[in-house]
């Protein structure tokens, strides 16, 4: 039997009130609880949090429902995958080593069904955007990084939420013209062969046909929480309610 193959991206969680975000975490967990693991690959397509800073033996507060639930899912056998994202400031080995859940710093390139799929969280495709692709070289400076972490983790949590928020608001005002790149960049990777071109970022969501292949952007669940399904040889977009 294939096995049945889960999308989610830009959940951000521990960005709003308390509230909210109890309601947001309980609908992801909820969605985690709700796969069978042992015919069941999950792909988080980046900004699961909405900054994530992980000092060597301090961990963010918050979150054990949805680490909970993440790790019963790859406990049961199912295979999950984190594509880091431009909120996700430094990941370390806690995913890795604690909930067995595979850290990809790049972009994803598989066959499932015989499609050919190309994962990635869509973050320095975006075009006119050459600031930002510098600032992500130098966040993701190994050196830079190991500077930072010497920092007392409570300023340091506070600087880097106060950094999501300064970048989400500066792509917000961002203006990136009609198309903000990732169509162009979805279509070129079709034509390069590719059947399904998946990305989130831009928290705009797409499923567009190009020639025989399809661009499909998972939105984000600021908008509206929800997944991508793909399974004999389908996919869908599935909006998630409480």
């Amino acid at each position: 039997m294939e096995k049945i193959i889960y999308f989610v991206s830009d959940l951000h969680l521990g960005l709003g009130e308390k509230e909210e975000e109890e309601r947001k975490e309980k609908i992801f967990v909820k969605f985690l609880n709700s796969l069978t693991p042992n015919n069941s690959r999950l792909f988080i397509v980046g900004d699961l949090f909405d900054y994530w800073f992980e000092y060597r033996r301090v961990m963010q507060k918050g979150y054990y429902r949805t680490f909970t639930a993440l790790k019963d899912f790859t406990d049961g056998g199912g295979t999950a995958y984190y594509i880091i994202g431009n909120h996700d400031f430094l990941h370390r080995d806690f995913f890795e080593t604690e909930l067995n859940i595979r850290l990809i710093r790049n972009n994803i390139e598989s066959t499932f069904e015989g499609k050919k799929f190309f994962i990635a969280h869509g973050d320095g495709m975006l075009k006119n955007d050459t600031g930002y692709k510098i600032l992500k070289k130098i966040l993701n400076n190994k050196f830079l990084q190991s500077i930072y972490s010497l920092i007392h983790p409570d300023l340091g949590i506070a600087i880097a939420s106060a950094s999501s928020k300064a970048s989400r608001q500066y792509t917000a005002k961002k203006d990136y013209g009609a198309s903000d790149g990732l169509l162009e960049a979805a279509q070129k990777k079709i034509d390069e062969g590719f059947d399904y071109v998946i990305f989130g970022h831009s928290h705009v969501r797409q499923f567009v046909k190009h020639n025989n292949g399809f661009y499909i952007n998972l939105g984000s669940w600021l908008d509206a929480p929800c997944y991508g399904i793909f399974v004999n040889g389908n996919f869908e977009i599935i909006d998630l309610k409480l």
